[in-house]
């Protein structure tokens, strides 16, 4: 199925269930634009983890195969330039709220032919002390909440030009160290998800230079609920549709270039809005309940926002980024991310710089915000430090 095809099928996917959308009582034009975040437990699956993809704009989708490609799309593991690698990278995160929450993140793979490749990673995230206090407001515990996800991966090269990969995930939230909060008990929540994803790329002749063209398809954390005690409503992890494109040039001999965008739709209910008569006191609720199954729910996701068609676009997350590397040894990167205003405002801009020294690499990316200095992301850092056997360009 060609890429064309791919996104036509998509558009008419969203006509129809656009169309049955339509059949419900229209939402008054005051609620359309107002703020309705979508909700979702262990956001910290969803943080850029590598200082690559973090300069770009929080993309990685469909940009060139690198060891950090398991987040992202593990996809592009079979056509990567080497045998073997490894990295680490670490994020010290919200730092403009507090100094002691961060990010670890180690990936590795190993090509064990020409073909097939197996890889995984561990995310580690850190959330700082807690203190926990009765109902008198004295200290009866102290906490040092986490969160991680361990996962691994199967890719494989259908052709020279196309691959797919299957990730298999577990993921472990512990944010109250099961202790008791007034007569309710608490206790880690566990949930087991997988990730599918698709990479494309093909040669491209543009003038006198040459050229590559790529897309990825990647969809992640398809997964069970999660919750934190026994009988209550348990919470969607963030299942994440991510869709992307990239061309990439080589100048001359040692400079090229390369631009990439990434689309991202979180793959969970859109909260209902309540709206209350003011003349007879009714209350309404837009939009379409949660539904009971998980599977249903990512397929609800792109039909029941209150607002319709246009608040379903503006849960489109965007971004794109652009790379320039001189001589495969030093590289140049910078991008933007954009989220809507109701939907959690993220807006900002990223840059970065990377080293390649032989098979060893080092990564570096900043973070300012496009929304103002008080943005708690503002300021993020992110750096990494990996290594890439086997390298046939290292030669």
């Amino acid at each position: 199925m060609s890429f064309r095809n791919f996104l036509m099928g998509l558009c008419l996917f969203f006509v129809v269930v656009q169309y049955g959308r339509a059949q419900d009582n229209p939402i008054p034009e005051s609620m359309k634009k107002s703020l309705n975040v979508l909700q979702t437990s262990v956001p910290f699956l969803t943080i850029a983890a590598d200082s690559r993809a973090g300069a770009m704009g929080d993309i990685g989708v469909a940009t060139t195969p690198d060891v950090n490609s398991q987040q992202w799309n593990a996809a592009k593991y079979p056509f990567i330039d080497g045998k073997i690698g490894v990295s680490v990278a670490y994020t010290p995160w919200l730092t403009k709220l507090v100094k002691d929450i961060n990010l670890v993140y180690l990936s590795f793979f190993y090509k064990f032919d020409e073909q097939q490749v197996l890889s995984s990673s561990l995310r580690y995230f850190s959330i700082g002390d807690m203190i926990f206090r009765d109902e008198y407001g004295a200290q009866i515990g102290n906490y040092h909440p986490n969160e991680f996800a361990i996962d691994a991966a199967y890719s494989r090269m259908f052709s020279e030009r196309i691959s797919g990969a299957l990730t298999l995930r577990y993921i472990r939230s512990d944010i109250t160290g099961g202790g008791t909060i007034g007569v309710q008990q608490y206790s880690a929540g566990n949930s087991f998800a997988a990730d599918l994803a698709t990479y494309y790329h093909m040669p491209l002749q543009l003038g006198a230079q040459k050229g590559e063209f790529a897309w990825g398809l990647s969809i992640s954390n398809l997964g069970t609920k999660i919750s934190y005690t026994e009988g209550s409503d348990k919470l969607f992890i963030p299942t994440n549709l991510r869709l992307g494109a990239r061309l990439s040039v080589d100048l001359d001999e040692y400079n090229s270039i390369t631009g990439a965008f990434d689309l991202n739709k979180l793959l969970v209910p859109t909260p209902q809005k309540l709206y209350v008569d003011t003349e007879t006191g009714d209350s309404i609720y837009y939009g379409k309940p949660e539904p009971s199954s998980v599977p249903l729910s990512w397929i609800q996701s792109f039909y029941d926002a209150p607002g319709g068609f246009n608040e379903e676009m503006r849960e489109i997350m965007i971004a794109a980024g652009i790379e320039y590397w001189y001589r495969k040894q030093f590289a140049i990167r910078g991008g933007y991310f954009y989220e809507n205003e109701s939907k959690g405002n993220r807006k900002y801009f990223t840059v970065g710089i990377g080293m390649q020294l032989n098979a060893f690499f080092l990564d570096f990316s900043y973070l300012f915000s496009a929304s103002g200095r008080n943005n708690p992301l503002d300021d993020t850092m992110r750096f990494t430090l990996g290594a890439n056997f086997g390298r046939k360009t290292s030669k």
